[in-house]
């Protein structure tokens, strides 16, 4: 994940939560985190629940992220402005320190405290950008989005049809002493319950928002959430059922010769083990066995990434 990526999901991720931007450039953002995010990326579990207890107006922290530090340090480093002349007194401010000293004794307008900002540098790796990956994927792994229409033409008095798709990212790990992993992406629209692969690769080609757009009307669902999941499962399954599974065989192959040669070890140890040892030896022999089943034992399983409703246009 290059600098250009990481700056990209940050600014998405800010504009998501509501952050407010108060400076950017195209290696870092200075914000006032929203409420939410604050939650999620300042660590103050104890403030927070002070803020839920008493009903409080939360004060949320501002932030520096630095999304490329080669180029911010560049951008930072300026010549410094020249210093003001020790004769040369600003007349309106001096009117001002006089006037406090009369009320409050001597004030030192030279003294400034300057609300820090603390600064985080994110990069692939970076523990805060863990913490931002860990909240999008939190927060994110339901979504309930429409499809923007097209502003360039149309009736304003005609209303377009949407159809409501169930989308679903799938994980499958085909597992021995070895792993792969593979992505697949269902949608199943809710209206027809036409089924359709790669789904994820339709939606990257269309803009969508989490507003209603006008002008639009939903079309009514034919099928329940509960039947379009047992469609993307069947589909799946399908799937699956036409892989070659030639690893699998030689996975048990290499289990059963494993699991020999243990036997082999622990039978001999096990005869010739004193009585006081022998139920050690057997538990250790057992656990020895599990270990080699889980590590070589073939299996395949099916886990939901993320999931989300898509109302596209159309009756599909």
């Amino acid at each position: 994940m290059n600098e250009k990526q990481i700056h990209k999901f940050v600014g998405r991720f800010l504009e998501a939560t509501g952050c407010s931007v108060i400076e950017k450039s195209n290696a870092h953002y200075m914000v006032k985190l929203s409420p939410e995010a604050d939650r999620e990326l300042t660590n103050r579990p104890y403030y927070w629940s002070f803020v839920d207890r008493v009903g409080a107006e939360p004060e949320t922290m501002t932030f520096l992220f630095v999304t490329d530090k080669p180029r911010y340090e560049a951008m930072i480093a300026k010549p410094e402005p020249a210093p003001v002349a020790a004769n040369s007194v600003d007349p309106l401010a001096a009117s001002a320190d006089a006037a406090l000293a009369r009320s409050f004794g001597f004030v030192n307008s030279s003294i400034s405290a300057p609300a820090r900002v603390p600064r985080e540098d994110l990069y692939f790796g970076a523990r805060k950008l863990d913490v931002l990956f860990g909240a999008t994927l939190n927060k994110g792994s339901y979504v309930y989005l429409f499809q923007e229409p097209d502003k360039r033409g149309g009736n304003p008095y005609s209303s377009t049809p949407y159809t409501a798709w169930l989308g679903v990212n799938m994980r499958v790990e085909l597992t021995c002493d070895r792993k792969r992993e593979e992505i697949h992406s269902f949608g199943v629209s809710l209206v027809t319950g036409h089924i359709m692969e790669g789904f994820h690769d339709r939606l990257q080609s269309i803009k969508l928002s989490p507003r209603l757009p006008a002008n639009v009307h939903l079309a009514r669902n034919g099928i329940s959430y509960n039947k379009a999941l047992s469609l993307i499962e069947q589909a799946l399954e399908r799937k699956l059922k036409s892989y070659d599974y030639k690893w699998a065989e030689g996975a048990s192959a290499r289990l059963q010769e494993e699991l020999t040669r243990i036997n082999a070890y622990y039978e001999t140890l096990i005869a010739n083990a004193l009585p006081e040892n022998l139920p050690a030896i057997q538990e250790q022999f057992a656990q020895r066995q599990a270990e080699i089943k889980w590590q070589y034992e073939p299996r395949v399983t099916a886990s939901a990434i993320n999931c989300g409703i898509f109302h596209l246009e159309g009756i599909d």
